[in-house]
């Protein structure tokens, strides 16, 4: 148990260095959270990795990383958590038993899809197919997630999808493990910003026809886990040799 938990630390460790290197933070806040087991070693959503507040993620660590419960109480660790980090993350993790790991970020372009009426990632470009059925959209922007009840309405909003925009906010990712949450995250923005680029250029953008769609779906089904492991398993080969210090 406490080998996977210190996996986990340092998987969760990596993610936000890369999303730091690859622009997607934004300044000390959003957060990347990673239920862990119970003692009992029952997966029950209330316990959770978390970045602890007022870190920049370019200097996160494994063992500054905060183990909390869904009562707000600190497990383990010496630093504090942030109320909205809290309230989004612990909820999610409750209200959607599928979300093992939650990221939320304001990177950059899709964001930005979030601040247009009815903005929606339009299945157009290969890397947008990967997210083709998995995405919901809450259009109704709440305010600061300082309360269970915004937490709740998120979960809710998110259901069974692995990506949530959220209206003049920001995303949420979630997935099974930290690997694939993050290549979601990395592809998502990607295939957000090729949106926004073509859109740009003012010309008539092409479509994909359904058949194409459903065919590739199903290619996506087979790949994207193998995808995911490759792509992480290189960003912890690069760490590991320009800031092998994210383990500590």
């Amino acid at each position: 148990m406490r080998a996977d938990l210190q996996q986990n630390r340092t998987d969760l460790a990596c993610a936000l260095r890369w999303a730091a290197r690859l622009n997607l933070h934004e300044g000390v806040d959003n957060h990347f959270s990673l239920a862990v087991p119970d003692d009992d070693g029952v997966m029950r959503g209330n316990r959770f990795l978390i970045n602890p507040y007022g870190w920049h993620w370019s200097e996160i660590t494994a063992s500054s990383l905060v183990l909390c419960d869904s009562g707000g109480s600190v497990l383990e660790g010496e630093n504090d958590v942030e109320d909205t980090a809290f309230f989004i993350h612990s909820r999610i993790h409750m209200g959607a038993p599928h979300a093992t790991c939650v990221l939320h970020t304001h990177m950059p372009y899709a964001t930005s899809i979030t601040l247009l009426e009815e903005g929606r990632l339009e299945m157009m470009e290969q890397n947008a197919l990967l997210f083709d059925g998995r995405i919901a959209y809450d259009d109704d922007y709440e305010g600061l997630a300082l309360s269970a009840d915004e937490g709740d309405r998120l979960a809710r909003k998110i259901g069974n999808n692995s990506i949530l925009f959220m209206a003049s906010h920001g995303i949420v990712v979630a997935g099974p493990t930290v690997a694939d949450a993050f290549n979601d995250l990395y592809y998502l923005e990607r295939a957000s910003m090729f949106q926004v680029m073509a859109k740009s250029q003012g010309g008539k953008l092409r479509t994909i026809p359904k058949r194409v769609r459903e065919a590739t779906h199903q290619q996506v089904l087979a790949e994207a886990p193998k995808i995911a492991d490759r792509h992480f398993t290189a960003l912890r080969r690069v760490l590991d040799r320009v800031e092998p210090d994210y383990r500590h």
